[in-house]
């Protein structure tokens, strides 16, 4: 898989409770050039989602399919349940009209998968300022057994680990200087020189006077 040159892939990754959805939510929002990449779960949609707005989501059946089919840029195993992002979500988003770049909710499983296979890819990690604050976080949700939050408090120390995949680290401690600097990211990423190569010598091929 070859995306365009001047297509923006951007990977957003966080342990659970950092804030990285809303963060996207609000990128997407104030970003309108920027597609989403709808992956496939096994789990279960929550009472706000919709199947393919937030997630594809289908049974385990379904999904080692498309593993066995290679369906699949990346996939991985979390908590329990199989996430997985398909080649035809960034052919999907090339295609589409003034979409300029695709954003990937990812874990740091598949963003290492993605970055083996493309090179030009941005990574970026939420981060929490502290693990004190992510378990407040965690628990404010109220929404899952104590089991199952000590579970995610875990997994957050294991996935913290893997934060030099990345090549930007965003500590949201405060929700909007978090954007600010995301969207800056993105504004920066989108004008490399590598992108704007093509335009430049395009301009170079005419810049003729009539």
């Amino acid at each position: 898989m070859t995306p365009r040159r001047d297509f923006l892939l951007l990977v957003l990754s966080s342990p659970s409770g950092a804030g990285k959805t809303t963060l996207t939510r609000k990128l997407l929002e104030q970003c309108p050039e920027l597609c989403f990449s709808v992956s496939h779960t096994t789990r279960a949609p929550r009472a706000n989602e919709v199947d393919g707005r937030d997630y594809h989501f289908v049974d385990r059946a379904r999904f080692r399919r498309l593993v066995d089919q290679g369906a699949f840029l990346e996939w991985a195993e979390v908590h329990g349940n199989l996430y997985g992002t398909s080649i035809a979500e960034i052919e999907r988003a090339q295609g589409t009209p003034g979409c300029a770049g695709l954003i990937f909710d990812i874990d740091y499983q598949g963003a290492r998968q993605i970055r083996a296979q493309i090179e030009d890819v941005v990574g970026v990690f939420v981060l929490p300022p502290s693990m004190q604050e992510l378990e407040r976080r965690l628990r404010g949700r109220a929404s899952e057994t104590e089991e199952a939050l000590q579970k995610r408090f875990t997994a957050a120390q294991l996935e913290i680990e893997h934060y030099a995949l990345f090549d930007y680290l965003v500590v949201n401690d405060d929700v909007e200087r978090a954007f600010d600097e995301l969207r800056s990211i993105t504004l920066a990423e989108r004008a490399r020189r590598r992108r704007r190569s093509a335009l430049a010598e395009s301009l170079l091929r005419t810049g003729r006077l009539s």
